[in-house]
């Protein structure tokens, strides 16, 4: 735990501190593009059932919760132009490095669910708060078009809580048991890998 704590902090560092003029200009798109904060901030599950607030740079209009559904689904309306952009590329995310930093997150690892979700996991599922969300997880390669597969269903949060969440549940259940450095940066490296394919 200690390794994965050190690993973790030191590349988060190192991250913020080399994109930190990436952090300015994306900053500036979003106050140009559509009023509102720069940062979406929103509560999430974390280690242990703890509650923290996921950082993310604002992707949807300001008050976009109140417009619609915890779910995005592509070409969802409330999605800004600089959003669609952000979020093609998951730009969007990196803001989590300061989660990481602050140890509320880990670089991988299950990702975090708000509460409602949460609340559908049953006490199996519920293994994946043993160990802390990460910014990345098998889960997310595996499901990189989320938002383009329940675009075409009737109800896309139904179909998210029985069909898309026991399936990345049973994955990230998987990696609980490969938990460590090497594992990691793998992970890492094929998020990289898919998001410059794109």
């Amino acid at each position: 735990m200690m390794a994965k704590r050190i690993f973790d902090l030191f590349f988060a560092l190192v991250g913020i501190l080399i994109l930190l003029p990436l952090f300015v200009a994306i900053a500036i798109w979003i106050k140009l593009d559509s009023p509102g904060n720069v940062l979406f901030r929103q509560i999430r599950i974390g280690r242990f059932g703890r509650e923290f607030s996921i950082y993310k740079f604002r992707t949807m209009v300001a008050d976009a919760e109140s417009r619609g559904k915890q779910i995005t689904v592509a070409k969802d309306t409330r999605i800004t132009r600089s959003g669609q952009f952000l979020r093609k590329y998951k730009l969007d995310e990196l803001p989590q490095l300061f989660n990481v930093v602050k140890g509320e997150m880990s670089l991988v690892g299950p990702r975090p669910e708000v509460p409602k979700y949460v609340a559908y996991y049953t006490s199996e599922q519920r293994r994946v708060l043993d160990v802390l969300p990460g910014i990345t997880d098998p889960a997310s390669i595996k499901f990189r078009n989320e938002s383009e597969l329940l675009e075409d269903t009737a109800n896309p949060e139904n179909v998210y809580i029985n069909e898309i969440m026991p399936q990345k549940l049973e994955l990230n259940m998987q990696y609980l048991g490969k938990d460590n450095l090497g594992f990691a940066l793998l992970i890492i490296l094929k998020t990289l890998q898919q998001v410059i394919r794109i």
